[in-house]
């Protein structure tokens, strides 16, 4: 009995620390920051993404930003947060800072495809 509680909570702890699989993906890209449309300046080398317009839902701030998103590409993982929005990705797709692209790829390839998840 006591050997299942304990490993009950583990699976309850671990299940909250990972993210819920949702199937977000498709396209990255990477831009310049700078002020973004969640209203915030930004630096290249922040891990911020810009969320594309149909998942950013809009206003300003959108009700999207400043959420944690992991990601997943090429056998590497990352978390970022929604800084900014990309009216020209679609549905699933995310536009990276410069050196969350890095992270992933050669900025020379200018794409690569990912999938990523809300961190709860």
């Amino acid at each position: 009995m006591f050997f299942s509680t304990i490993f009950a909570a583990s699976v309850a702890a671990l299940a909250a620390a990972t993210p819920v699989k949702r199937g977000f993906g498709g396209r990255a890209t990477f831009y310049a920051t700078g002020l973004g449309a969640c209203g915030e300046w930004n630096n290249d080398s922040d891990y911020i993404v810009a969320l594309n317009s149909e998942q950013y839902i809009g206003g300003y701030p959108g009700p999207e930003c400043f959420k944690k998103i992991q990601i997943w590409a090429n056998g590497k993982t990352a978390t970022a947060t929604i800084m900014d929005e990309c009216p020209t990705c679609s549905y699933g797709q995310l536009d990276l800072s410069p050196s969350l692209f890095n992270h992933f790829a050669n900025p020379d390839d200018g794409i690569f495809e990912m999938t990523w998840d809300y961190v709860n």
